[in-house]
């Protein structure tokens, strides 16, 4: 079989100043004709800028230093820009990370799509709009005629990702470059997303270059995986072998960084600690040594080169032979994280939420949003409820009634025995100091004019906890307990990562020692190995604070790493809500057994096993959800009943419930709950 792409010793460098980033350095790979190659490691590591720089799409301020990229014996690196434009979307295309800002706002969706098809090959509209079409069916979008006059604001994530595949496919590339295409999509969604690429690559014969950090996507999905860090490649192997028996400490540090649910136990999370190498300096050594517990005085004096061990390549002095063994937690460590005791702390009855639709000129109410539909838990000190379903199921909603930032429609919230939230119920700004939110984008959550000391004292400013002297220790304080130097009270957000911003908005949310704390996605846009540091030490100050968390997640593994008690939400209702273990190892409702079916395994034996079971289809409409069970339009198990009656709450087991006329499991009679 002759090799598609050939990138040959790619240099990538960024001016900034006075000085150069080399980014990506002495970097090769091949491709063959309908294989999909995994490039995985850290933000920072090379891999969207090696992508970038095949495309020829490097900003302004970066170039290719060194190097050649051979697409079918075309030297891409060479050619001039008019010429390399000839190339984009019609022998090579890319699908960018975020959908929404690669789409044009203003442009129908049948009109972007064909756009490409007009460009290379001189078609008319009519075919332009044809062939989009086809290609939309291609990508199983639903109702694909009815899109082609949509606006991208129209579509929900999983169908712009859908669109953008569409206009990659418009002229069959030869080679799909898929960059972080599932990132910031429910599991469900990016399941289907995967399998689409998966199914066009076997039809089309296209080979896809799968660029992303969870090694549970690149377990299922690719034929052959690299390893990146520092801008140079670190390992590269079969993906069968690289899971089986890697070499590179990197490598394995980032598989046991993730939570994973295939393993029979919950164990404690490896985080690499440290950061990634700054790359504007020279570096001779090791680019790991660093942050490696294998790393030796060679390791820091020297450069390790690429060893080949048939067809498996790894760069380091002192490989390993395999995964990291697990570190199972111990029933003392599980108690502990509970808590010391077992109060109830929240008592949840009825949880309504409504959004009012609102049309002509007098704005009278045409309908309404069901965002929240009858919503009844509690939960006790110390302990950690997980709110998990798809984007639109009332997860964060909930989230936010909880911690009084959105006023109910309908039913009560007692926090410590006391009423807290209900219709016409005002709550004083005191009464709130005890609940507290940790919100999923740190970035836009964080006030980029006020430094951290600024940002962090603000809650006890207004809420008069202390004397100045008092609210500057306790920043300090603060920062130290999320694990961030008192320096960095001087800093603004925009001077700090991604997850350090994620530890400033935990210390936040810590400031006025609250009791509960309703954690919205706190780690989706993470790394994995940052994702293991932050949530290992949401863990950590748990126990010692005996905290309680709301973890709202659409990431099942996540869940389970952190919750004692899971409520699967699903338009609105509580389908399911039970203890973890129940919850997670012998599901009793449908809709959580495809949300576990649809969780990337980084394993790819079993990841293959378990492919096509998931969840199919779009959430319908609050506006107008379905009659009867919610979830029976995909359902596979639905019935008439389904349609005519909605499904009582049965038991299946001491702590374990669900609302479904077709369980997966015999319910249990318990007699009078308590």
């Amino acid at each position: 079989m002759s090799t598609l792409l050939t990138v040959n010793n790619l240099k990538v460098q960024f001016s900034s100043r006075d000085k150069f980033a080399t980014a990506v350095d002495d970097f090769s790979l091949s491709i063959d004709p309908g294989e999909c190659v995994g490039l995985v490691g850290e933000s920072g590591c090379g891999k969207t800028t090696s992508g970038l720089a095949i495309m020829r799409l490097l900003p302004g301020n970066g170039k290719i230093a060194g190097g050649n990229v051979l697409l079918n014996g075309v030297d891409l690196a060479s050619l001039s820009e008019k010429e390399m434009q000839s190339q984009r979307g019609r022998t090579i295309a890319l699908i960018p990370q975020d959908p929404m800002s690669s789409l044009n706002p203003t442009t129908k969706i049948g009109r972007q799509i064909g756009e490409g098809l007009r460009i290379h090959t001189g078609a008319s509209e009519a075919d332009a709009r044809k062939r989009a079409l086809e290609v939309l069916e291609m990508v199983e979008m639903p109702r694909p005629a009815e899109r082609l006059n949509q606006y991208p604001f129209e579509l929900s994530g999983g169908l712009r990702q859908r669109v953008i595949i569409a206009m990659g496919l418009v002229c069959s590339p030869k080679l799909l470059i898929a960059d972080e295409p599932t990132t910031a999509l429910d599991v469900t969604i990016q399941a289907q997303i995967l399998d689409i690429l998966d199914n066009l690559r076997r039809e089309l014969d296209m080979a896809v270059l799968l660029i992303t950090h969870d090694m549970g996507v690149i377990a299922g999905r690719t034929d052959r995986v690299i390893v990146m860090y520092g801008g140079k490649k670190a390992e590269e192997a079969a993906t069968s072998e690289l899971f089986r028996s890697m070499r590179h400490p990197y490598t394995q540090a980032l598989l046991a960084s993730m939570p994973n649910l295939e393993n029979t136990t919950k164990h404690e999370l490896s985080s690499i600690a440290g950061m990634p190498p700054d790359l504007s300096k020279v570096i001779v050594a090791c680019r790991f040594a660093p942050r490696c517990s294998f790393a030796t005085d060679q390791c820091r004096a020297e450069e390790p080169q690429l060893s080949v061990e048939g067809d498996h390549a790894y760069a380091c002095f002192h490989p390993t032979s395999g995964p990291k063994p697990l570190v199972v937690s111990s029933r003392e460590e599980v108690a502990a994280a509970v808590g010391e005791t077992a109060n109830e702390l929240m008592r949840v009855e009825g949880l309504v939420k409504e959004y009012p639709i609102r049309s002509g000129l007098i704005r009278h109410k045409t309908g309404a949003i069901q965002a929240v539909s009858s919503v009844s838990f509690t939960l006790n000190q110390g302990e950690t409820l997980g709110l998990v379903g798809e984007s639109g199921c009332g997860k964060t909603t909930i989230g936010r009634m909880l911690v009084g930032l959105e006023p109910v429609t309908a039913g009560t919230v007692h926090f410590d025995g006391k009423l807290v939230s209900a219709k016409g119920h005002k709550t004083s700004r005191a009464d709130r100091r005890d609940r507290q939110m940790m919100f999923q984008d740190p970035y836009s959550s964080l006030d980029p004019r006020m430094k951290v000391a600024q940002i962090l004292g603000e809650p006890l400013l207004i809420q008069g906890a202390g004397t100045k002297a008092q609210q500057k220790e306790r920043v300090s304080e603060l920062l130290l307990s999320v694990g961030l130097d008192r320096m960095a009270a001087d800093r603004y957000p925009h001077e700090f990562s991604g997850g350090q911003r994620q530890r400033i908005g935990f210390a936040r949310a810590l400031a006025l020692n609250p009791r509960l704390i309703v954690a919205d996605e706190p780690v989706s846009a993470l790394d994995v190995s940052i994702q293991a540091q932050i949530l290992n030490l949401m863990k950590e100050l748990q126990r010692e604070h005996n905290l309680t968390y709301v973890m709202v997640s659409h990431d099942l593994a996540v869940v389970y790493y952190m919750a004692n008690t899971i409520a699967v939400m699903y338009l609105g209702k509580i389908v399911e809500l039970g203890d973890a273990e129940s919850v997670f190892r012998s599901p009793a409702h449908p809709y959580t057994q495809g949300l576990l079916d649809a969780v990337p395994v980084p394993d790819p034996e079993r990841a293959h096993k378990r492919r096509g079971t998931q969840v199919r289809g779009e959430l319908p409409s609050p506006v107008n959800p379905p009659s009867g069970c919610r979830f029976r339009t995909r359902c596979p198990k639905a019935q008439d009943i389904c349609a005519n009656e909605e499904p009582k709450y049965q038991d299946f087991g001491e702590t374990q419930r669900a609302a479904c006329h077709f369980p997966l499991k015999t319910p249990v009679t318990l007699g009078e709950r308590v």
